[in-house]
């Protein structure tokens, strides 16, 4: 027989596989995640008719004369280059881009099958299963952590309909924002409110210590232990324009309290006279012989210097020299202030210049100076002074002197709500009729290189004016303020019930060295607890920052909250500002204040409401809480030969000898390509290049058929020859 027949036949079969080949990779033409197939032709063994030899002599070397005997499919090779990824409108939908497969299993994982096709679902049960029924392998949220743990062997993914999360109560509370440093701020309150208190019945409660006390002393103790507590530094006190008294050393006002009046009776005594008022020398000669004659030259003299000094004379009834000062001019320390009349030489005694002391003073102005180590009126018996650090040690030592002054007790000075000083003049009760008539004016010094404090004299201006005994009348100054902001967040107690905290903060101190430093009041609603003194619900601490505006320290760092609700008491709560000498939470620039972020870690429970899936594969829960976390995450499989897959049908494929094992792990690490929710990978069939080969496939199936009739036309022939 012809060997060419044979060879035809092999053609033929060859190229049906071929066919069979190209026609399954056309019918998967939209099989997701289906990879096609290429049907590799070699040669079978040739027939040596004559072996090759090799050159002898001048005889060259021949090759060898073989015959071939036709064709076989010597393999089929699965292609593996990535699918198109096409959209979906299925949240469970996964494809993946790059290298890897999908592990699937339908017995627990005794077995596994991997895939390219990310067709998923939920079944009845709550298993992420593909189209077959077969349960994707992953890993699950552990319940106790918490976490979704990728180094733990691969098992069904699983999650229960009606999946609910427990409350998760608040452990830290972060906050990062700014309090403002600048002399100019956005956000102020008043200063704290403080009550008046008789001081006699203080200087009883002193005196009567350990007790036992009178109501009126140990009422007035109550008063002044809350003002003492509650008082604020004034040099971080702000006008009510938000903008900084900015007071030093030395800085302060002049306050009269009603003018000062002096008569002195005049002699009808001829002569010379001098004598120093408020520090100028006032002299002259007396005409005589008449007492108002006298009185009237003295007023010149005195007159001719009402700039130096500030005090005006006039002639009074039965000639008498009446010297007044309004109090009313600026002043270089007390030199137009007052009167003060020293120096009275023989000849001012002789015409009744204080005839009956060698010196007269007439005080009703003081000049309240700011100092940073004022006397601390908590442990001070005597309080009436000049310098004062404190809003309260203002307060005091005012409403001390304008009773001093007027000889009226009846004389209260309060700091309202509205961070305002307030001047009563309430009726005391006896025969005198004891009016305030109040003048501010800025106080400077010269010699102590001490200028005026214009803000905190306009703040203080306000109470300029008259307060009749009895009257209603009240004389306001303008309001002082603190520098403040606050912010808010609710926790989560055990039962997953929400409480707001609230954190309060407030200037109170400021130093060029070591910078500014801000109490912190942290608060939350009642019943709730966070102290173990009243008030329960609120505990305070403060905030340092350094020089640069960093955190320095601060306290409380926890709390322990109690909701009082039936959920877990001592619930320990931290917060978190930042670290100390950064500024990674709570700073102070000259700068608005504000908060930027504020966060904490508790919620209540919830019902699973949606899942999604991210690039990892991690199936990620949204709750009715608000909340989202990993309930679970698809493991990915890595082979080294891709090609030595074996497929089983159904869109999965077998491990093999020659695919190596797999090398599990997640999406995008160690060369495993990353998921795409919602979408697929389409197949990557190229219909134009399979339809091309149909054609290729065609003309050679019908060329090795043309061959064998060709060798039967010889056969025909052959037999011919024996007619």
């Amino acid at each position: 027989m012809l060997r060419s027949l044979f060879a035809g036949v092999t053609g033929l079969q060859a190229h049906q596989i071929a066919m069979d080949v190209e026609s399954n990779n056309i019918a998967n033409v939209n099989t997701i995640g289906y990879k096609y197939s290429r049907a590799n032709f070699s040669d079978l063994l040739a027939q040596t008719a004559q072996i090759a030899t090799a050159p002898q002599g001048d005889l060259g070397g021949k090759n060898a004369v073989q015959i071939g005997l036709g064709t076989t499919i010597n393999s089929v090779t699965r292609i593996m280059t990535q699918g198109s990824i096409q959209n979906t409108d299925k949240n469970t939908d996964v494809a993946i881009q790059g290298d890897g497969f999908f592990i699937v299993s339908s017995d627990a994982g005794s077995t596994y099958k991997y895939s390219r096709s990310g067709d998923f679902k939920f079944d009845a049960s709550g298993n992420f299963v593909d189209n077959g029924g077969f349960i994707v392998q992953g890993w699950v949220r552990d319940e106790v952590t918490g976490k979704v743990d990728s180094t733990a062997p691969i098992s069904n993914i699983n999650i229960p309909p009606g999946l609910t999360t427990p409350a998760n109560a608040s452990t830290a509370v972060n906050l990062k924002a700014n309090l403002d440093s600048g002399e100019t701020v956005e956000t102020f309150n008043p200063t704290n409110t403080m009550g008046t208190y008789n001081l006699t019945d203080y200087l009883g409660y002193v005196a009567a210590s350990p007790g036992p006390y009178t109501a009126a002393q140990t009422a007035a103790n109550t008063i002044r232990t809350a003002n003492t507590d509650a008082s604020e530094d004034m040099k971080v006190m702000f006008n009510d324009q938000g903008r900084s008294m900015v007071m030093q050393t030395g800085q302060g006002v002049w306050i009269s309290y009603k003018p000062a009046v002096q008569n002195e009776a005049i002699t009808a005594v001829a002569g010379a006279f001098s004598f120093d008022l408020n520090g100028t020398t006032i002299s002259g000669t007396t005409p005589g012989p008449l007492a108002a004659d006298n009185a009237g030259y003295i007023a010149q003299q005195v007159n001719a210097k009402t700039a130096l000094t500030g005090v005006v004379a006039t002639v009074g009834a039965l000639g008498a020299l009446v010297l007044t000062n309004d109090n009313a001019r600026a002043s270089d320390l007390d030199a137009t202030k007052n009167i003060r009349i020293t120096a009275v030489n023989a000849g001012a005694t002789a015409v009744g210049i204080a005839a009956t002391v060698a010196n007269t003073t007439n005080t009703t102005a003081y000049n309240y100076t700011y100092a940073s180590n004022a006397v601390d009126l908590a442990n001070n018996a005597a309080p009436i002074n000049t310098t004062f650090r404190t809003t309260e040690q203002l307060r005091l030592i005012m409403q001390e002197h304008a009773q001093l002054v007027t000889g009226g007790t009846g004389i209260e000075v309060i700091i309202n709500p509205q961070g305002q000083y307030k001047f009563t003049n309430n009726n005391d009760g006896d025969a005198i009729q004891e009016d305030l008539k109040m003048q501010v004016t800025a106080y400077s010094s010269t010699a102590g290189n001490i200028t005026s404090n214009t803000r905190f004299t306009e703040v203080m201006q306000a109470v300029d004016g008259t307060l009749i005994e009895g009257s209603t009348g009240i004389r306001l100054s303008q309001s002082l303020n603190a520098a403040t902001h606050s912010a808010s967040i609710d926790i989560y107690d055990s039962l997953g019930s929400k409480h707001t905290l609230k954190m309060d903060f407030r200037k109170t101190g400021v130093d060029s060295v070591t910078g500014a430093t801000w109490s912190m009041k942290l608060s939350v609603p009642a019943p709730g607890e966070i102290n173990t003194v009243a008030p329960l619900n609120e505990i305070s601490g403060q905030v340092s920052f350094g020089s640069d505006g960093s955190l320095s320290s601060y306290t409380p760092t926890n709390v322990n909250f109690t909701g009082n609700n039936g959920s877990a008491p001592n619930q320990n709560v931290n917060i978190k500002l930042g670290t100390s000498n950064a500024f990674d939470g709570i700073t102070s620039f000259d700068a608005t204040s504000g908060t930027s972020g504020i966060s904490q870690d508790g919620f209540p429970g919830g019902d699973i409401v949606g899942i999604r899936i991210d690039q990892s594969g991690t199936l990620i829960g949204s709750f009715s809480n608000g909340r989202s976390f990993g309930l679970a995450q698809i493991g990915m499989a890595k082979f080294t030969n891709n090609e030595g897959l074996v497929a089983d049908g159904g869109n999965v494929f077998l491990q093999s000898a020659n695919s190596g094992d797999p090398i599990i792990g997640t999406a995008a690490t160690a060369g495993r390509g990353f998921m795409q929710s919602s979408a697929l990978e389409a197949s990557n069939v190229d219909l134009s290049k399979s339809l091309t080969n149909l054609i290729i496939i065609q003309r050679g199936y019908q060329a090795n058929a043309k061959t064998i009739t060709t060798s039967d036309t010889l056969l025909e022939t052959l037999l011919g020859i024996k007619r």
